[in-house]
């Protein structure tokens, strides 16, 4: 007979899913401090953890401030790379004829580093939004067409053909057996699109910018400033983390009945 096994208080704490990562965050962190002292490491090279946090605690406010135009852009390419990927997934997995067509010039599109093009960008549109969110666009697509690809076209024929005799609409079956069946899919392509728009839209502050924590991070490493741009970077890490989270807890409603949101039950014989 299947019974959940009792857990005590500091098992459960143990288990909870921010307290590992916490827990290795933290033994990172202090082997970063013990290398520093051990091999006697400059601060011109690598800064102490105590110099970085020293930092944030003074430099919050400006860095929260410059935080919001890398949010803005990173959501927005975000936004636009689920709103273009997910349709044109469809399209590749419904047609053989468009997958021949677009699916290898996406597959050679990816090849092209996006720092190489992103001047361009800067050129067109010039040094505003624009080029920012078009970077968070192009890194985010891509993994959103392949995973929306692969679950489309994971359906099972036979569901798909019992939906039709039931005389469903071509509509009704996408929305009942096909969208459904791929939506883990799609949103696995969603989480990995969501961290690398922060990567695009620091890589277009990079190439032109007057403010966000890409600029943040340019500025400080022209100037040595070793501290403020490990705190950038650790600005960038939080900002990735929340929006994968913020994400997480959209497919946990979305998808609530499917196998991996369902809470884990540990049989005993």
């Amino acid at each position: 007979m299947a019974e959940l096994k009792p857990q005590s208080a500091l098992s459960k704490m143990l288990n909870a899913a921010w307290v590992r990562p916490f827990l290795f965050l933290v033994c990172i962190v202090v082997v970063w401090d013990l290398s520093i002292r051990l091999f006697r490491i400059p601060a011109y090279q690598i800064p102490s953890p105590l110099d970085v946090v020293a930092v944030l605690r003074t430099e919050w406010p400006e860095l929260l401030r410059q935080s919001w135009p890398t949010t803005y852009a990173t959501v927005c390419g975000f936004l636009l790379s689920a709103l273009f990927g997910i349709p044109v997934a469809m399209l590749i997995a419904g047609s053989k004829t468009v997958e021949s067509y677009v699916y290898p010039l996406l597959v050679f599109s990816q090849s092209v580093p996006k720092i190489a093009i992103a001047p361009l960008f800067v050129v067109w549109f010039g040094f505003g939004i624009i080029p920012k969110v078009i970077s968070a666009f192009l890194l985010g697509f891509f993994p959103v067409v392949v995973s929306a690809v692969q679950g489309f076209k994971s359906v099972d024929p036979d569901m798909v053909d019992l939906a039709r005799a039931m005389q469903g609409s071509r509509f009704q079956v996408f929305r009942a057996v096909n969208l459904p069946h791929a939506l883990p899919a799609i949103f696995s392509g969603l989480k990995v699109s969501v961290t690398l728009a922060v990567v695009g839209a620091v890589v277009g502050e990079f190439v032109g910018s007057n403010s966000g924590i890409g600029y943040v991070m340019q500025r400080s490493i022209g100037t040595f400033d070793l501290p403020t741009m490990f705190a950038a970077l650790v600005i960038l890490a939080l900002l990735g983390v929340i929006l994968f989270w913020i994400v997480d807890r959209i497919e946990k409603l979305i998808i609530p009945w499917h196998v991996s949101q369902r809470e884990d039950v540990i049989f005993a014989s």
